[in-house]
């Protein structure tokens, strides 16, 4: 919360709407020295002049208390990826770092490897989709071959592994939520 400038705030959503910060103060029926006071962070506004603003600028008053997400930190370019390599596996990072409740991984499976020696359990969910090859996925004490193409779900704590025991390179795109690495 201490990232948030409820001022600036005011001043994007006027904006938006097309209002000069005159025109909002006659509508809030404050002066448009105040606004300008408020805009700017010079003075704080009180939580009835907060409600005023919201309902002439058309918006829900939370509005002005939610903190500003950094859309460039969303963006991840391919050739920026995260990378990792966990025994023989390794690993591309497709989202920017592992912080929230999901992430989601490029595998490179190459031939002759596994993932574990055992079915290994966890918590979290898993959706995993075969972009190339196919590999061997163990669920509990089943054994299924997925080609490219084919996807799964692994419910939290079913154990399982993935095996390439074939002649060519897997490569399985996976989202984990929460993340668990």
């Amino acid at each position: 919360m201490e990232n948030i400038d409820i001022g600036k705030k005011i001043a994007k959503y006027r904006k938006a709407k097309k209002l000069s910060s005159k025109e909002l103060a006659n509508l809030a029926e404050i002066t448009p020295s105040m606004l300008s006071q408020i805009e700017r962070g010079f003075a704080n506004p009180s939580i009835q002049t907060l409600k005023i603003l919201a309902k002439k600028l058309d918006i829900p008053t939370f509005m002005f208390f939610l903190e500003e997400t950094n859309t460039s930190n969303l963006v991840v370019r391919k050739d920026q990826r995260k990378k990792m390599i966990v025994d023989n596996l390794s690993y591309e990072l497709l989202s920017p770092d592992f912080k929230g409740n999901l992430a989601t991984v490029i595998m490179n499976v190459s031939p002759n490897t596994t993932s574990s020696e055992k079915l290994l359990a966890h918590e979290g969910e898993e959706i995993a989709l075969i972009l190339e090859g196919k590999i061997k996925l163990y669920l509990n004490e089943e054994e299924y071959v997925l080609n490219k193409g084919d996807s799964v779900k692994i419910p939290t704590n079913l154990r399982h592994k993935w095996e390439n025991t074939f002649d060519q390179n897997a490569v399985v795109l996976f989202s984990v939520t929460p993340p668990i690495f």
